[in-house]
């Protein structure tokens, strides 16, 4: 999957933003990443374990995330809490089974499955104000 080299800051000419993408199904993650790049934004990774995000969150920065909150056998919360400790906006994928946050994250946006062009859209702009 794709994935850009070093640091990003998003782009204030063109609002191109650096999106980290959490999902742990290849082909709705390449369904994300065709959305993001048609919205002329940049998938800076799209990865399908909390593991695999913490070190990407680690390696590089994030203008904002798509985190699947149900991830095989484990959930995104702590790539939320990362992701809330170094200021990233995210938003939460659920296929409908949006178990309770945290109070950490009762103010989460959520994003439900099926995604569609716009309802992703939507998302982003509204991580990013605008």
């Amino acid at each position: 999957m794709a994935r850009l080299q070093g640091r990003h800051i998003a782009d204030p000419m063109t609002n191109t933003r650096n999106i980290l993408v959490v999902e742990d199904e290849p082909l709705i993650a390449m369904m994300l990443e065709d959305f993001i790049d048609m919205m002329g934004h940049r998938i800076g990774a799209a990865v399908g374990s909390v593991a695999d995000a913490l070190a990407e969150i680690q390696a590089q920065s994030f203008d904002l995330a798509i985190l699947d909150l149900n991830l095989g056998k484990e959930t995104s919360w702590p790539v939320a809490d990362a992701l809330q400790d170094r200021g990233i906006p995210f938003v939460l994928a659920t296929g409908g089974n949006l178990q309770a946050p945290s109070e950490r994250h009762a103010g989460a946006r959520t994003l439900t499955k099926p995604y569609t062009y716009e309802n992703v859209q939507a998302s982003i702009d509204a991580l990013a104000g605008v």
